[in-house]
C-alpha cells in the first residue's frame, strides 16, 4: 500500500493515466527509500557519453553491464538508468528486480565544435519490450539545437504516456547561448527545471546550481526581490520552487568524480534544500563495490532524514 507521501506526490500528476502513476509509484516504492518520496537512482550512460576507459578504468568491474545493475539492486536504489545496449544486456536476467529507465538519447565525446544535440538511440517500443518503468531523455537549454530537442521530447513523452510510461528528463543547459559558468548558474538552473516541467517531464534531473547569475534581466529580478542564493541549500530551494513550486520531482546529479566527504557535504545541502533525491553515477560506480554501496547508503540516509 502506498504511503501518504507517495500518494501526495502522485496527486500532483492529476492528468496522468493509471499506468504512468503506477510506474511512478513503483519507482517510489523500491529500495531503501521506499515510501519516503525520496530517490537515489544509479545512471550509467557515461560509457556512451565519455568513452569506456574514462568511465570504467577506475573500477574495471564496470566494463561489465551486469556490474551496474547488481550495484543498484544491492545498494537499494529506486531505479537504474542506462542506454539501450546496457539495458538490453541485463533486462531479462534481472527482470522485476529493480525499475529500469531506458535513456532514449545519447551523444558521444568524439565530435568537437558543434552545438550539443543528442541522437535518439532508443524508442518507447524498446522500453516496453524490455519491461522498463520509465524513459529518459536529455535536453540542452541554451543550445542552438534546443527546439529540435524539445519537439522530439514532446513526441516521445506523448507516446510514452499513451502506454503508461513516465519520463525522466536530464535538463542540462549548454551551448552557444551560455557561458561555461552559466551552465550551472542559479537563474539558468531554475529555468532549465521549469522548461523540463513545461515539456511534461515527470522527474527532472539538473546539476547542483552555483551562485553565478548568467542573465542580466534575471539578475535584476533576483536582486530586486532579494532571492537568497548564498548557499547551495538556498539555491536548491529556488530550483525546486521553479519546478511548479515543488510539485514536480526534482533530483540532482552527482557531477564529476570527487572525494567521499565532498560528495556527502554537497548532498547534505541538496537534501536540506528540499530536493527529492540524487542521481549519482561516476561517484558511485567508479568506486569498489563495497565502498560504492556504503556511499550510496549514506546519500540515501541524508535524503531520508532531511527536514
Amino acid at each position: 500500500m502506498a504511503t501518504a507521501r507517495v500518494r501526495e506526490i502522485l496527486s500532483w500528476y492529476t492528468s496522468e493515466n493509471p499506468g504512468v502513476k503506477a510506474n511512478l509509484a513503483r519507482i517510489m516504492n523500491t529500495g531503501r527509500l521506499a515510501g519516503t518520496g525520496k530517490f537515489v537512482i544509479l545512471p550509467v550512460d557515461q560509457g556512451f557519453e565519455h568513452g569506456p576507459a574514462r568511465s570504467f578504468a577506475p573500477n574495471p568491474a564496470g566494463y561489465d553491464p551486469r556490474y551496474h545493475v547488481e550495484l543498484a539492486i544491492e545498494a537499494g536504489c529506486n531505479a537504474y538508468a542506462a542506454p539501450l545496449g546496457f539495458i538490453e544486456h541485463v533486462a531479462s536476467d534481472y527482470a522485476g528486480d529493480i525499475p529500469l529507465i531506458l535513456k532514449l538519447n545519447n551523444s558521444d565525446g568524439l565530435s568537437k565544435g558543434h552545438e550539443p544535440c543528442s541522437a535518439i538511440t532508443g524508442s518507447v517500443e524498446d522500453a516496453l519490450r524490455l519491461g522498463c518503468a520509465a524513459i529518459g531523455y536529455t535536453i540542452y537549454p541554451g543550445s542552438g539545437a534546443r527546439n529540435e530537442q524539445y519537439e522530439a521530447l514532446r513526441e516521445l513523452i506523448l507516446e510514452a504516456k499513451a502506454v503508461g510510461l513516465p519520463s525522466v528528463v536530464w535538463s542540462y543547459p549548454r551551448g552557444i547561448g551560455l557561458t561555461k559558468e552559466g551552465e550551472t548558474a542559479i537563474d539558468v538552473s531554475g529555468y532549465a527545471a521549469q522548461i523540463a516541467a513545461q515539456l511534461g517531464a515527470h522527474i527532472i534531473k539538473v546539476k547542483p546550481p552555483k551562485m553565478h547569475l548568467e542573465q542580466a534581466e534575471a539578475k535584476k529580478v533576483f536582486e530586486k526581490h532579494a532571492i537568497p542564493i548564498g548557499t547551495l541549500t538556498e539555491r536548491v530551494k529556488e530550483v525546486v520552487r521553479s519546478a511548479f513550486n515543488g510539485r514536480r520531482i526534482v533530483i540532482f546529479s552527482g557531477g564529476e568524480a570527487k572525494g567521499t566527504d565532498e560528495v556527502l557535504a554537497e548532498v547534505a545541502e541538496i537534501a536540506a534544500g528540499g530536493a527529492f533525491g540524487s542521481i549519482m553515477g561516476r561517484n558511485a560506480f567508479q568506486r569498489p563495490r563495497a565502498e560504492a554501496i556504503e556511499l550510496l547508503h549514506a546519500v540515501m540516509d541524508l535524503h531520508k532524514n532531511a527536514r
